[in-house]
């Protein structure tokens, strides 16, 4: 068997328990769920899929409603199909074959007034739906700050409106981020899991994106921004001040994740999709296709990050916990961060942990030796890229011109790489700045659960092995995104070894040419 099938099917073992604890159905989240209709926003997305299917895999629910955009002129029924097509609902398919028969799409948008929802179908959900998951959001760090507003805010009080129209609504889970007030001032800082000073009020904001001009709301951005990195966190801020000044008596918790990355376990180990390759989960995919070698980060950065499926489980347990809360007398709305304290995954420890594991997990598609180097230092990373990026990217252009064979979907490897900087670009506060996320409520509900809970939910951050994770998270790349079926690592393993070879001849080659160049110029 295949070194890469055989992690994962080690990790599938851990499954065994958890499905054990699930067909038995007498735990008390599953009864606090059992009959429930739900109501999702942001079921499209990357933390969305994989919360539909823990739902339906672990909890008897009666009906999920599933907020909608109709895409592409593509009917939201077909939408729907498109989705639940996805890998991530094999299991399942396998568990409970009739699950999707139990989902009603409505067609809105999560930006509109009223979410631009059928007024029928509207007064529908609010005579039916007990729990709202309102995920939704537009997750691009340099969306313009139009965009940004509409959908984490107003979107926020658009569900919220929703919510209280509902006459049966027992929660509202409002999925936030950890970094909502990770500012540059407050870097090495502790974040408690409470509410802080928001930049600006949401009524001011959302006024000011619907009466300025485009141009002059962008010229205008980062002056608002401040000391907010960029325009999605600034929005997820705000967003939680509005859960906090409009949600009245309603029952409300929040969840804050950190940088949400592939699953550990469930559906599957590794599992993810296409959209997170604009994150970290694409920096690690160009070290293993070999096309990546210079990272703009901080070695010892604490990379706070939490794979989906201990995400998607905290975000069912909360309003389980939340009820709970209140039923004591806990007026204050609960917020729960989904982050792990002492961490230890930084940009350097990864690396080191995929350059062990090269040898053993390697892909066969890899193109060249997969291999990095990683500094916070702007020359050093110029003067690095321009000679394994750059220098060989014009040179594949210029061959793969001649010979007409240039890959299908790529116009430019240099395009590729400007691009490339482009992300680290935008990404390079986060990579190179750390803050210490408290976990209490988040450890306290931990506490409260019972042992089958536990098993069925596993959101224990703290007991998370870093590194068999990165391990895993490299091999979800691998089955999900270069999709080359965890065979041949022993083969790619052998390539690696000639890449090694060629790459120190291809560089002391480009040395060559360059200094016999700047001789010939200084002649």
């Amino acid at each position: 068997m295949e070194p890469a099938e055989e992690e994962v099917l080690k990790l599938l073992d851990l499954q065994k328990p958890m499905n054990d604890a699930i067909g038995r159905g007498d735990s008390d989240v599953q009864q606090f769920y059992k009959g429930v209709t739900v109501f999702i926003t942001g079921g499209s997305g990357f933390i969305g899929k994989q919360l539909i299917e823990k739902l339906f895999r672990s909890c008897a629910i009666e009906k999920m409603y599933l907020l909608l955009r109709p895409k592409k002129k593509i009917p939201i029924q077909e939408r729907l199909q498109q989705i639940l097509n996805d890998t991530v609902f094999q299991l399942v398919y396998e568990k409970n074959p009739h699950f999707a028969d139990k989902i009603v799409p409505v067609e809105g948008d999560i930006s509109m007034i009223r979410m631009g929802m059928n007024e029928e179908q509207r007064t529908q959900i609010t005579k039916e739906v007990n729990v709202i998951f309102h995920v939704a959001a537009t997750t691009k760090f340099n969306a313009p700050l139009r965009e940004a507003t509409f959908t984490n805010v107003l979107g926020t009080r658009e569900a919220l409106a929703l919510a209280k129209e509902c006459t049966k609504c027992k929660s509202f889970v409002h999925v936030s981020t950890a970094f909502t007030h990770a500012t540059k001032d407050r870097v090495g800082k502790e974040f408690s899991e409470q509410f802080y000073p928001s930049p600006l009020s949401p009524d001011t904001l959302i006024q000011l994106v619907e009466n300025v001009d485009e141009n002059r709301l962008n010229c205008i951005t980062q002056d608002l921004l401040y000391l907010w990195p960029n325009t999605y966190t600034f929005t997820k801020a705000i967003a939680e001040e509005l859960i906090r000044t409009s949600a009245g008596d309603l029952p409300v918790c929040i969840v804050r994740p950190p940088i949400v990355v592939p699953a550990y376990c469930e559906p599957a180990p590794g599992w993810l999709d296409a959209s997170t390759i604009f994150g970290p989960s694409g920096f690690i995919l160009g070290i293993l296709l070999g096309v990546l070698h210079v990272f703009f980060a901080d070695l010892s950065t604490k990379l706070s990050i939490a794979p989906v499926d201990f995400v998607n489980n905290i975000t069912i347990v909360a309003p389980w916990d939340a009820e709970k809360r209140r039923r004591k007398g806990d007026v204050n709305i609960p917020v729960y961060n989904a982050t792990k304290n002492n961490n230890c995954c930084t940009p350097g420890f990864i690396r080191e942990v995929l350059l062990d594991a090269r040898s053993k997990f390697c892909s066969p598609k890899a193109v060249w030796h997969c291999y990095s180097f990683i500094t916070k230092n702007h020359v050093r990373y110029r003067i690095l890229t321009f000679f394994l990026h750059y220098i060989p990217a014009y040179l594949l252009d210029i061959v793969l011109d001649i010979i007409g064979k240039k890959p299908k979907n790529l116009k430019s490897f240099v395009k590729l790489y400007k691009k490339c900087d482009e992300y680290f670009a935008v990404y390079s506060f986060f990579l190179s700045s750390s803050w210490d996320f408290k976990n209490q409520n988040s450890t306290a509900m931990l506490s409260r659960m019972s042992d089958t809970d536990r098993a069925i939910f596993n959101c224990d951050i703290a007991a998370l092995d870093m590194k068999e994770f990165v391990v895993i998270w490299a091999l979800g790349i691998r089955k999900y995104i270069i999709k080359d079926g965890l065979k041949g690592s022993r083969a790619a393993a052998k390539w690696q070894c000639v890449y090694i070879t060629m790459n120190y001849v291809i560089l002391i080659a480009i040395l060559y040419i360059l200094w016999k160049l700047f001789a010939f110029v200084a002649m």
